[in-house]
């Protein structure tokens, strides 16, 4: 009979039972509500052992690959120890290496860890500033490519964090973050297939990460980046993304301008519905939004109607929130 590490503590399954069965029979509180495999809501991860492949049908490909399941579907045959998405505590210090304005009033945080912190680009961590206040922010780095994370801070008005990061925050400083947590990135295994990246603002952040790693992956499809804003200022990136493009064939970078006047070299209008124009079929395409709320439902929504399928599509939004939406 397989075994449940859970809490440091040894739950033995009897034969046929699930791991929901398992730990909520011997009083330990997991959320659930269907019980049947489709709700979502008993989702745990495995943090040693794999879980068997019947417990994560109808999960996203980022999910599996990071060993998340449903407890409730899941049936193990060797041990596993498991953990709640909110209950790791995986909280570490970092020395802020570099700050540079990019434009468009994002400031380009470097931080280097003080241990080793395991990754993908386009995932979010939380930044603390000293024990009160914290915000969630995108990975914009690629391990590899980069010496130091890299996060994309806009500077917002009366925000508290954002401020602290503009206008108080020096190189050398140490400070805390906790994370990566989201499965907005680049999943290895299919260099095929079409990407498509829509975001605003600091929704470049995550995206400008899973460009630079599929394209580091050997990712061969093509895949098509729209940033948007309301004026050129408000872009960001831009000379570097034009440079990327140039040398991959495969990689195509568009400015989209929501204000009245495009200059050349940009699309006019709304960045997701200059995307959708451009790529009306998207079955079989993987799809990234990131950024401002109404854009992500909005495009989410399109793109599901132009084909693609839901487990494709990923998206993060940026609300201005306590510490649980990236870029606030």
């Amino acid at each position: 009979m397989a075994a449940i590490h859970y809490a440091d503590q040894r739950f033995e399954l009897e034969p046929g039972q699930s791991v929901l069965d398992g730990l909520t029979g011997q009083g330990v509180p997991v959320p659930s509500s269907c019980r049947a495999g489709v709700c979502q809501t008993c989702l745990m991860r495995s943090t040693e052992g794999t879980p068997p492949t019947a417990a994560q049908h109808g999960l996203k490909d980022s999910l599996k690959a990071r060993n998340y399941f449903l407890a409730c579907v899941c049936h193990p045959t060797q041990d596993l120890r498991v953990v709640l998405p909110d209950a790791e505590e995986d909280r570490q210090t970092a020395t802020v290496r570099g700050l540079d304005l990019l434009g468009g009033g994002i400031m380009r945080v470097a931080l280097e860890c003080h241990a080793p912190l395991d990754y993908r680009p386009g995932q979010f961590i939380n930044l603390f500033q000293g024990t009160g206040q914290v915000r969630s922010y995108s990975i914009a780095s690629v391990p590899g490519l980069d010496d130091h994370i890299h996060l994309h801070v806009r500077r917002l008005a009366g925000g508290r964090v954002s401020g602290w990061v503009h206008g108080e925050l020096r190189p050398g400083q140490t400070v805390t973050i906790q994370g990566p947590a989201g499965d907005c990135y680049y999943p290895s295994g299919t260099p095929g297939q079409p990407l498509l990246l829509i975001g605003t603002g600091s929704g470049l952040a995550p995206l400008y990460g899973i460009v630079r790693d599929a394209l580091a992956q050997g990712h061969c499809g093509p895949i098509r980046l729209y940033h948007g804003s309301r004026a050129p200022e408000g872009l960001y990136l831009a000379e570097e993304l034009r440079a990327l493009a140039q040398r991959h064939a495969h990689f195509d970078y568009i400015p989209c301008l929501s204000g009245p006047d495009a200059p050349e070299g940009y699309a006019q209008g709304r960045v997701h519905e200059v995307a959708l124009r451009d790529n009306p079929k998207l079955d079989g395409w993987r799809i990234f939004f990131c950024g401002h709320p109404e854009m992500v439902k909005l495009g989410k929504k399109k793109a599901f109607l132009a084909g693609a399928a839901l487990r494709n599509i990923h998206a993060d939004e940026f609300t201005v929130g306590p510490a649980t939406e990236p870029g606030a």
